[in-house]
């Protein structure tokens, strides 16, 4: 007989998940209504493909979080299987087991993170140890990865994230924040050695880092979430869905391939966009918002968009996501769009100038005369 720890669901009450505070600016946690409002997403989509199929129900079904904090994601996805798969898997701990040991995976984006991670889905933070409810795993970290990972360092910036080397070349005690899921130049090749075998996932869900720091600070700051999505794709997925900063809409640097890919590909199933961050992340401001999508690899067609405007949901529409360069979060702007356009006049792109019209950082000792108190902001979220 195992000497491990046995599971039991019980009422969470209060969730610890909604207790704990964020690390650091690189370690802000998704809350567990949030994480659930993406499963809900996904499970609305799954039935729609599947004739009705319960997602929860399917012992093959493998879930990645490539860039787990607290494990919320993982913690509600074995969650939701423990319930599904108990009229096909009676026995409580043998279902258990097959989840964790079958179903999830996860990388963590620090060490400290992947201890959390797996206390919140093994109820232990080494898969093996006596209070673990897996009773099937060869190792400590299970099936939730994390070794340090080093920037690959040409001239002064990583060739894989851009990372300033000044910055992020760093002692052996401090965090590199070399995310191994984009510090490589073959993912499937990656997965197989972190987990082994031919890793298929049918879900890849998560919210990444959004920054790396290294920039003037703020927006200026090199964004990198687009590359999680793009690597993630690269893995052919049934359905991806993250949680990233909403400017990629409309503007942000270096944006315009990815927004182009998302906005003309058609796979966005489902776009949920709030533009006022601390609604979904209660106490927690991010200029332009953030929200969340669903990509689905067999969906071509419209998207059901749902803007939360600053407190207040708005009623859920289909919409067209390339109808424009850009996307227009606000759908009561279209009609005045469909009204200006037809008049032929010219566009403000035409009649303003990029902050770099030359090719040349703007860093004039003018602007900083004008407000010599302000000084560049930094942060980082994952």
């Amino acid at each position: 007989m195992s000497t491990q720890a046995g599971f039991a669901l019980r009422g969470r009450n209060p969730d610890v998940l909604t207790c704990i505070a964020n690390l650091s600016n690189d370690e802000v946690f998704t809350p567990p209504a949030f994480a659930n409002r993406m499963l809900d997403t996904l499970t609305e989509a799954w039935a729609a493909d599947k004739k009705g199929a319960n997602i929860w129900a399917d012992k093959t079904v493998k879930f990645l979080d490539p860039f787990t904090k607290s494990g919320v994601f993982l913690r509600e996805i074995t969650s939701r299987f423990t319930k599904g798969l108990a009229d096909e898997m009676p026995n409580l701990e043998e279902r258990v087991d097959h989840i964790l040991t079958k179903q999830v995976f996860g990388i963590g984006i620090t060490h400290l993170t992947s201890l959390l991670a797996r206390r919140s889905v093994y109820c232990s933070k080494h898969a093996q140890g006596k209070h673990s409810i897996a009773q099937s795993f060869a190792t400590d970290d299970g099936n939730i990865w994390f070794e340090r990972t080093e920037h690959a360092w040409v001239a002064d910036r990583c060739k894989y994230c851009g990372a300033n080397k000044n910055t992020f070349d760093r002692g052996e005690g401090l965090e590199t924040h070399a995310y191994a899921f984009i510090h490589t130049d073959n993912i499937k090749m990656r997965l197989a050695e972190l987990f082994g075998g031919n890793m298929q996932f049918d879900v890849i869900i998560g919210n990444p880092p959004y920054q790396m720091r290294g920039g003037a600070g703020g927006s200026s700051d090199s964004s990198i979430y687009h590359l999680f999505v793009e690597q993630a794709l690269k893995l052919d997925p049934r359905f991806l869905s993250m949680v990233i900063p909403s400017r990629w809409l409309a503007g942000g640097r270096g944006m315009d391939e990815f927004r182009k890919m998302m906005l003309t590909g058609k796979h966005i199933s489902h776009l949920v966009d709030y533009t006022k961050m601390s609604t979904a992340f209660p106490g927690v401001d991010f200029e332009g918002g953030v929200g969340y999508f669903l990509w689905d690899g067999n969906h071509q067609g419209g998207c059901k968009y749902t803007l939360v405007l600053g407190d207040e949901e708005q009623p859920t529409v289909i919409r067209k996501l390339d109808e424009f360069d850009i996307f227009v979060r606000d759908t009561r702007a279209l009609s005045i769009l469909n009204k200006v356009q037809p008049l032929g006049g010219p566009s403000m792109r035409d009649l303003v100038s990029g902050d770099t019209p030359f090719g040349l950082p703007r860093t004039s000792t003018t602007s900083q005369r004008r407000s010599p108190s302000r000084a560049p902001s930094s942060c980082t979220f994952p």
